[in-house]
């Protein structure tokens, strides 16, 4: 038998819809539609955004040193007569106290294996520890001083790889036939230990080179491939200074720290291997440095800076000066250059230099906004090995202080803490340079 409907089926589908059903259906299409409109707009607001270096660039320098040798590379002689790259000895700690005696040897700078390497060694290993510590002039016969600071030589301004620095490199900005200065000479070219003041030969050799003679660039752009050294203390660096420091000496003629990075490792509380830094140093007086303004860092959160080769970058010109790892998408620091470096500065009207007042006055008033960054710089790499300019803050985890007379020393009485970090295997105590290219705005 068949059961007999008694009850109306339900055909919902023929009823008149309820109006507020297909407003809250436009609705959420609406709001969809609206936020992939807005994101991009937001994504071409970005794109026309970025600064993009459209300029012609002609090469200052391409280097990948598979076709070279160290005598080729460094030249002849404590000039470099006919190399590439100039190796600075000096012994002076470059204003910074660092640790480290710059030297000329094929131990501290060479070719190897078609790479570059800028090696940190003992000094022990060369003078006996006795010596170190009491009792010895050492007296560097291929010091540099003479050199960088002849007549044929550049008037290179002050200026490190570092923060805080109010003394400079072993440049000092004066005109070419401004009398020797015997303090400094001596500091650059000789070292004496003496046990009753507290005072060492550097503990560690080094290298330090540029091209300062033989390549520089006025906006452009600079790519160094390299492998960051491991190792507490150790203080890489890729960075410029001014050839003929227009505007007067450190920092009012500038200097650009593309990168530079601490050894110590990942667990390190003040930045170890796995941060690399850009700084802008300028300001308008030797002890004035406007650095805090200008800066920036790009962190790897799970890798380290000592375990690949990477890409250290420098895009700059009239508008902006970029620095990135690899990519612009891993950027450390960009600034525009929309405005002057005085008025970027904010300086006082007056400020104190010691117990004197001093008037401030624009140093880059008949230059461009991009002023002191509108004249040639030239390229320098190094591995420093300590300091007490306050890149490596004072902490419990450091065997210095940096107000210390006795900095170097106890940085030496604490090798057996320090020593075991740096890596038997040169290639990975070693700042190794796969390659080097310059090119500048044509």
């Amino acid at each position: 038998t068949y059961a007999t409907l008694t009850q109306t089926l339900s055909k919902p589908w023929i009823k008149k819809r309820d109006p507020r059903g297909r407003v809250a259906y436009w609705i959420t299409y609406g709001v969809v539609l609206g936020g992939l409109a807005a994101g991009a707009a937001r994504i071409y607001t970005g794109y026309k955004g970025v600064m993009i270096m459209n300029d012609t660039l002609c090469p200052v320098l391409t280097q990948d040193f598979s076709s070279t040798t160290t005598a080729q590379l460094f030249g002849s002689g404590p000039a470099g007569e006919g190399g590439t790259w100039f190796r600075e000895v000096d012994a002076s700690g470059f204003g910074n106290g660092e640790f480290e005696m710059t030297t000329a040897s094929d131990s501290n700078s060479f070719v190897y294996n078609n790479q570059l390497y800028l090696v940190p060694t003992l000094t022990s290993d060369v003078i006996p520890q006795s010596s170190i510590l009491d009792g010895a002039v050492y007296n560097l016969t291929d010091c540099t001083y003479n050199i960088t600071h002849s007549s044929g030589y550049t008037t290179t301004g002050h200026g490190s790889a570092g923060i805080n620095s109010t003394e400079g490199d072993g440049g000092d900005g004066t005109a070419p036939d401004t009398p020797l200065d015997v303090e400094a000479y001596l500091a650059a070219c000789s070292a004496v230990s003496n046990a009753t003041e507290g005072k060492i030969l550097p503990p560690v050799m080094s290298a330090r080179i540029s091209t300062r003679r033989s390549a520089s660039m006025k906006f452009g752009r600079v790519e160094v491939r390299a492998k960051l050294p491991t190792g507490d203390w150790l203080w890489p660096a890729i960075w410029m200074l001014p050839v003929d420091s227009a505007y007067g000496p450190w920092p009012l003629s500038g200097e650009i720290d593309i990168m530079e990075a601490r050894g110590n490792g990942p667990s390190y509380p003040k930045q170890g291997i796995n941060y690399v830094r850009t700084s802008l140093n300028w300001g308008p007086a030797t002890f004035l440095d406007a650095v805090a303004k200008t800066y920036g860092w790009l962190f790897e959160r799970r890798g380290r800076f000592d375990e690949e080769f990477h890409t250290y970058a420098l895009e700059w010109n009239e508008q902006f000066i970029r620095t990135y790892v690899d990519s612009r998408l891993n950027d450390i620091y960009e600034v525009k250059l929309d405005q002057s470096f005085w008025d970027r500065g904010d300086f006082p009207t007056v400020v104190q230099n010691g117990t004197q007042s001093v008037v401030l006055e624009n140093p880059w008033v008949n230059g461009t906004k991009a002023a002191p960054f509108d004249q040639p710089f030239y390229l320098i790499m190094n591995v420093a090995v300590g300091g007490t300019n306050g890149w490596f803050p004072d902490g419990p985890e450091k065997p210095w202080l940096d107000g210390s007379g006795t900095a170097p020393l106890d940085f030496l009485r604490a090798q057996d803490q320090w020593y075991p970090t740096w890596p038997q295997d040169i290639s990975k105590r070693a700042m190794v340079i796969d390659s080097v290219k310059m090119w500048e705005k044509c």
